[in-house]
């Protein structure tokens, strides 16, 4: 029986077709538009044949069966839990920096999102299948056991991760210098009661984030009160909630001169919650906080903020992972390497100085 008018045409069509239509083989085709291997001298007037043939028929070469003969897919994968309903600022940083890296290389990218890095190690086993040359782990809150469900045949690079992995190259930022920069100029300005909203306690960034802001205190002659430290998740509705709590357990002269966010989400979450209760920032308050990501541009005032480099980090992730999917850099092939990015304070209208 016929085939049926609507369905004609819908196979694509392959290099057999291609050389029936053009009278030679498909392994000439595939010569000539593949460039595969061949023995035989393919004449020019073949080859004008045959591409003629390809253009009538529209022909597109499989991308997905050329990179099975080439063992190589020219795409990465970024990893990334995904927690609540909140926009990750800055996972959207990074994000950028990589896909300004795999454009300049000519890579495509596959996210593959994580619900918490508890059960990643088998999570992970399905980016295992050949989908991708190699990954990226962005902030991964992981041991060094995690490291054993790893494929060892597959360049991994990592982000800021929460311990050293066997292996891996990880890129960080000095957290702490950047936290204690942010409050020396706090204490510079005249502030002395500075509230901390700190992330999950035990993460190592956390953890140097805070010495950062001891040691700024002590360092000005102010003696850290453990009341003003203040631990949650890394989130601007956690932090709005902590912040209208507090604000409701206390009277409004005991507000602290400043609160130093451990990201920008938070801050926002303390503006939100500031204002709630008519509190201007900065005139009665100082906030800032930490990554310099889209929120702190357009956050009303603009926050003042402590800057890493998390799209040049995105970017210079793709090129060591590049490198090791190309076998460039055999000497660190196996061997953990940390790489420290410098931060630096960006000052906008979150913070005022203290009369």
């Amino acid at each position: 029986m016929p085939s049926s008018p609507k369905n004609k045409g819908k196979r694509p069509p392959t290099l057999a077709d291609v050389g029936r239509a053009a009278g030679v083989s498909a392994m000439a085709v595939s010569a000539v538009l593949n460039g595969s291997n061949s023995s035989v001298r393919i004449s020019e007037e073949t080859q004008r044949r045959i591409r003629k043939a390809a253009t009538e028929l529209n022909y597109r070469p499989n991308i997905a069966a050329r990179a099975l003969v080439n063992r190589r897919m020219n795409t990465i994968g970024t990893f990334i839990v995904v927690e609540g309903n909140e926009l990750n600022h800055y996972f959207l940083e990074v994000f950028n920096g990589i896909i300004e890296g795999t454009t300049k290389f000519k890579q495509n990218v596959t996210v593959f999102t994580l619900e918490t890095w508890s059960d990643a190690k088998a999570q992970l086993e399905r980016a295992f299948d050949g989908r991708i040359d190699g990954m990226i782990l962005i902030a991964p809150v992981i041991t060094n056991e995690f490291s054993k469900g790893l494929d060892p045949n597959m360049p991994c690079v990592s982000l800021h991760a929460n311990a050293d992995i066997d292996g891996l190259v990880n890129l960080e930022s000095d957290e702490e210098k950047g936290a204690y920069d942010m409050v020396k100029l706090l204490t510079e300005k005249g502030h002395r009661r500075i509230m901390h909203f700190s992330g999950p306690r035990g993460l190592i960034g956390v953890e140097r984030r805070i010495t950062g802001y001891r040691r700024a205190l002590k360092e000005a002659g102010v003696e850290p009160d453990e009341e003003l430290l203040k631990s949650m998740a890394y989130s601007d509705i956690e932090a709005r909630d902590v912040m209208k709590n507090w604000l409701r357990d206390n009277p409004r002269d005991a507000l602290p001169d400043a609160i130093f966010c451990a990201n920008d989400s938070m801050a926002l979450g303390c503006i939100e919650a500031l204002a709630a209760k008519d509190i201007r920032v900065p005139e009665d308050i100082s906030v800032c906080g930490f990554d310099d990501t889209l929120v702190a541009r357009v956050t009303v005032p603009t926050l003042t903020t402590v800057r890493q480099p998390l799209r040049e980090m995105g970017m210079e992730a793709v090129s060591i992972l590049m490198s090791q999917i190309d076998e460039k850099d055999d000497d660190e092939q196996g061997k953990s390497r940390t790489i420290v990015y410098p931060t630096e304070i960006v000052e906008r209208k979150s913070v005022g100085e203290r009369e």
